[in-house]
């Protein structure tokens, strides 16, 4: 129920918004938001359960404001799974999703007269940090293979003078993988700017890298502005559970306990996420078959004459279509909800089971011949 004559003092900025987020749409074959597509086994849902249960008794009383438990656990297989040292608790920050990591990050180091870097295309919910937060937003335009332009990301942060600049690797829309060296020369640029810069390496699909892909964790310990941040939805088939983290200085991590609300982190979530921790092994299995569904996906699609972006996540970025809104809505008439992100003329997979992308190419073969 509305009321007519209300007048709600909105900001400017939000007049006219809309919410973020991907279509929901209740199809068969739903490839379009980068789940992963195994979910946790009968044996793990029943840990989970009794996790919950436990923390169920206590839910009178508020959680554990700092979480160093899960922090520590967190530290640990971070250390195991990139063969990192020197992380400890003092080192790892958590929210409600990596989106929560990345607000809490531009409320300590954006803000009102100060700037965010990124280079597009990039995640899409960057610019609406900056929004919410008051923070300046610029974009560079990266390369037409989607790399950065190491002299145009230099020049920019010369100019732009960031507090943030956000890094995206493996990058989302597009897949897309940073070398190691465009990283330090980027920190390098950054740690000239005179009031401090932080340069985020957001990994939220770091688990489906290639074999020769680093991570940026290697660089933490030489790099006292960089923060790279991980996510428990996707590897970890965890979409539900809402827990992204980082790694970074202690310095920063104590700046975000600054701007963080009180209590964010619920019980049943900090439950959750240290039961998926000890089963991190059987959550992963699934990474290696994905990857080889993506490759797999890629080379099918080459094979049709399609341009592929190279892809170091569990998605593919594919194209270029003339009208890519019909060739999305032919797929979607057909069952299959895939994502129209980023450039015009570029179209999205998820990497499904193989009933799923089996589906998917039928669907696509079915549209392109229409």
């Amino acid at each position: 129920m509305t009321t007519p004559d209300l007048r709600l003092p909105i900001r400017p900025e939000l007049a006219g918004e809309v919410p973020y987020g991907a279509p929901q749409i209740d199809v068969p074959v739903q490839l379009n938001v980068n789940e992963n597509p195994y979910g946790p086994t009968p044996e793990i849902v029943a840990d989970i359960a009794a996790a919950v249960a436990e923390a169920a008794g206590g839910l009178n009383r508020y959680p554990d404001r700092e979480f160093r438990d899960l922090r520590d656990e967190l530290a640990q297989f971070l250390a195991f799974e990139s063969d990192v040292s020197g992380l400890t608790v003092e080192n790892i920050w958590a929210a409600n999703g990596s989106n929560e990591v990345m607000l809490h990050l531009f409320q300590a180091f954006g803000g009102p007269g100060r700037t965010a870097l990124t280079f597009a295309p990039s995640y899409s919910m960057y610019p609406e940090y900056a929004r919410d937060t008051l923070t300046q937003f610029a974009t560079r335009p990266r390369r037409e293979d989607f790399t950065i332009d190491l002299e145009q990301a230099r020049a920019a942060i010369a100019e732009l003078q960031p507090a943030l600049v956000l890094l995206t690797s493996p990058n989302n829309p597009t897949g897309t993988a940073l070398e190691l060296q465009t990283i330090i020369e980027i920190l390098a640029a950054a740690a000239e700017v005179p009031e401090g810069c932080v340069v985020v390496v957001d990994e939220a699909y770091a688990e489906f890298r290639r074999a020769q892909t680093p991570s940026a964790l290697q660089l933490l310990a030489s790099s006292p502005n960089l923060v790279v941040t991980r996510t428990m939805s996707k590897a970890f088939a965890l979409a539900g559970a809402r827990l992204g983290y980082l790694a970074a200085s202690s310095e920063i991590v104590d700046a975000l306990r600054v701007v963080r609300l009180p209590y964010h982190l619920s019980a049943v979530t900090q439950a959750v996420a240290r039961t998926a921790l000890r089963h991190s092994s059987e959550l992963l299995a699934s990474v290696a078959q994905l990857r080889a569904e993506r490759d797999a996906t890629v080379a099918w699609l080459q094979e049709r004459g399609l341009e592929i972006a190279a892809s170091d996540a569990n998605f593919v970025y594919f194209g270029k279509f003339p009208a890519r809104h019909e060739v999305w809505q032919g797929l979607l008439d057909r069952g299959v909800l895939i994502r129209e992100t980023g450039p015009d003329g570029w179209l999205r997979v998820s990497i499904g089971t193989p009933d799923e992308m089996s589906a998917f190419k039928r669907a696509l073969v079915e549209v392109l011949e229409a």
